[in-house]
C-alpha cells in the first residue's frame, strides 16, 4: 500500500496492517519531533537518529538514513522477512523532500537489548553462572548469537556487521532467540562462499569482543569470562554448527542407523532436512549422506500445525513434550488411544489454555503468555521431582503465581529505565 502526503513533498510507503503514519511531523528532523506519541527512550550509541512512537499502543522504530541507504535496508529488511529469517517486522520507508529518509519497524514485542539482559538478569541460582565458564546468560548469549549467524549464511546472507548491539533477544523457554534489527551493511548472495563467511565471522568475533568489554565498563561486570575468549568460542561454535548441518556423512552399508541419527540431531538444532542422498562408494561398500538442509524451526511449525500457536522454537519443543504427556496420561487413564488432533484440542482447552488465563493483568502486557507456560511446567518438574511423584498442573501453578512469579516483578522497568535504554540501531 503507498500512501501520499497531499503536500506532495514526502512519499510513504506502509505495508497492509500498519497504521498510515500521516499525522507525525515529517517535515521536521527526526531530532526535532515533540510529539505526544514519542515515547523518551534512553539509547546507546548509534550512527543515527532513532526514535520510537506509539501508534495506538503498539511501538515502532523510525530510523534516519540517507535515501540510498534506507531503500537498500528497507528492501533487504522485507526479503528477510519473505525468507523467514529472525528479522523486525518493516512496516514502511518515508521519503522526504530536504531530509533524510525514514525506515519504520515494528517493536519486536517482548525483546530486549543484550545490555538489559546484563542489567536485569535473573538471580544467580536461576542463571546457573559460573563466572569462569560460559554457563547462564553468556551461554544463552553465545548460542543464539552463532544459530543467528549460521542461519543467516545459510540463507546466502552477509550482514557485514554482525553484533550484540545491532540484534534483539527474546527468551525462549529458558535460552535465547536472536534477531536481527540493522542490515544497512547486508547483502544476498545465491550461496556464500567460504571466504565470505569466514570475512563475516571475523566482523562478528571483533564486535562481540568489543560490545562485552564496553558492557563490562559500562555496568562494572566482573572480568571473566574474557570477552576476547568468547569471541573466540563464538567461532568454534560456528565451525561445529555449520558442519553439523552441512557436511557429509560416509557411512558403512552396516551403519545405515546413522542416518536416522543425523536426522535427529538437525531436528533437534531446529531444522528440517529437505531430501538425504545416498551415494553408493567404494564398491557398494559404503553409502554417503549428503543432507540438504531447510530454514530452522521444526518444531515450531509442527506445534502450529497442531494448536495454531505460534512460538519460539525453544518454546515449541517445550510445549511439544508437554502435549506428548499430556496424551499419554488421557491414554493411560482412559485405556485406549486417543487422537493427535483430539489429544492437541484437550491440551489447548485443558491445559494451555487455563495456564495463560491465569496470568496476572499486570503482568500479561510484559510476560509473553507462552514464556510464562513453559516456566509454569518447568516449575512443576521441580516441584515433582522434590515431592517424589507428579504434582499436577494446579498445584505448580498455584505455587509459581506465589513464588516465582512475583520474582520477576522488576522486569516492568525493561521499557523505560533510562540507565539502560534501547540499543540495537547502529
Amino acid at each position: 500500500m503507498t500512501t501520499c502526503a497531499p503536500t506532495g513533498d514526502l512519499r510513504l510507503l506502509v505495508r497492509p496492517g500498519h497504521p498510515d503514519f500521516l499525522d507525525l511531523p515529517w517535515k521536521q528532523p527526526l531530532d526535532e519531533w515533540d510529539d505526544e506519541r514519542i515515547v523518551d527512550v534512553a539509547a546507546g550509541i548509534h550512527r543515527h537518529v532513532v526514535r520510537f512512537v506509539d501508534i495506538n499502543g503498539v511501538l515502532y522504530a523510525l530510523k534516519e538514513l540517507p535515501h540510498r541507504v534506507a531503500e537498500r535496508e528497507y528492501r533487504v529488511l522485507r526479503r528477510m522477512a519473505e525468507e523467514q529469517m529472525p528479522v523486525v517486522d518493516v512496516a514502511g520507508i518515508v521519503h522526504r523532500s530536504g531530509l533524510e529518509d525514514v525506515v519504520i519497524t515494528k517493536y519486536l514485542q517482548y525483546s530486549l537489548p543484550f545490555r538489559v539482559l546484563f542489567t536485569h538478569r535473573r538471580p544467580a541460582a536461576e542463571e546457573d553462572s559460573d563466572p569462569h565458564s560460559l554457563t547462564g546468560l553468556h551461554r544463552r548469549l553465545l548460542d543464539a548469537m552463532t544459530l543467528l549467524l549460521v542461519r543467516l549464511h545459510l540463507a546466502g546472507f552477509y550482514w557485514g556487521d554482525c553484533s550484540l548491539s545491532n540484534t534483539l533477544f527474546r527468551r525462549d523457554a529458558g535460552a535465547l532467540a536472536a534477531y536481527i534489527v540493522d542490515v544497512e551493511t547486508g547483502d544476498w548472495h545465491a550461496e556464500l562462499s567460504p571466504g565470505q563467511r569466514a570475512a563475516d565471522l571475523e566482523v562478528a568475533q571483533l564486535n562481540v569482543a568489543g560490545g562485552l568489554m564496553d558492557l563490562q565498563a559500562q555496568l562494572d561486570l566482573p572480568p571473566e569470562p574474557d570477552p576476547v575468549d568468547m569471541a573466540e568460542r563464538l567461532g568454534l561454535q560456528y565451525g561445529r554448527l555449520w558442519s553439523e548441518l552441512t557436511e557429509d556423512d560416509v557411512i558403512g552399508v552396516d551403519e545405515r542407523y546413522r542416518i536416522d541419527a543425523r536426522l535427529r540431531r538437525l531436528n533437534e538444532l531446529g531444522f528440517d532436512v529437505d531430501e538425504v542422498e545416498l551415494v553408493a562408494t567404494d564398491g557398494g561398500h559404503r553409502l554417503r549422506v549428503r543432507t540438504s538442509v531447510a530454514e530452522q524451526g521444526h518444531h515450531r511449525r509442527r506445534l502450529f500445525e497442531l494448536t495454531g500457536l505460534h512460538v519460539q522454537e525453544n518454546q515449541a519443543r517445550s510445549l511439544l513434550n508437554d502435549l506428548t504427556n499430556f496424551r499419554a496420561a488421557v491414554e493411560r487413564q482412559s485405556g485406549r488411544p486417543l487422537p493427535e488432533a483430539v489429544a492437541a484440542y484437550r491440551w489447548l482447552d485443558e491445559v494451555y489454555g487455563r495456564v495463560v488465563a491465569a496470568i496476572p493483568p499486570t503482568h500479561s502486557d510484559r510476560l509473553e503468555p507462552v514464556e510464562v507456560f513453559h516456566e509454569v511446567i518447568e516449575h512443576k518438574w521441580y516441584l515433582s521431582e522434590q515431592q517424589g511423584g507428579d504434582v499436577g498442573v494446579d498445584r505448580a501453578l498455584d505455587s509459581y503465581l506465589t513464588s516465582v512469579l512475583p520474582r520477576s516483578a522488576d522486569e516492568k522497568q525493561l521499557r523505560s529505565d533510562a540507565s539502560d535504554g534501547w540499543i540495537g540501531w547502529g
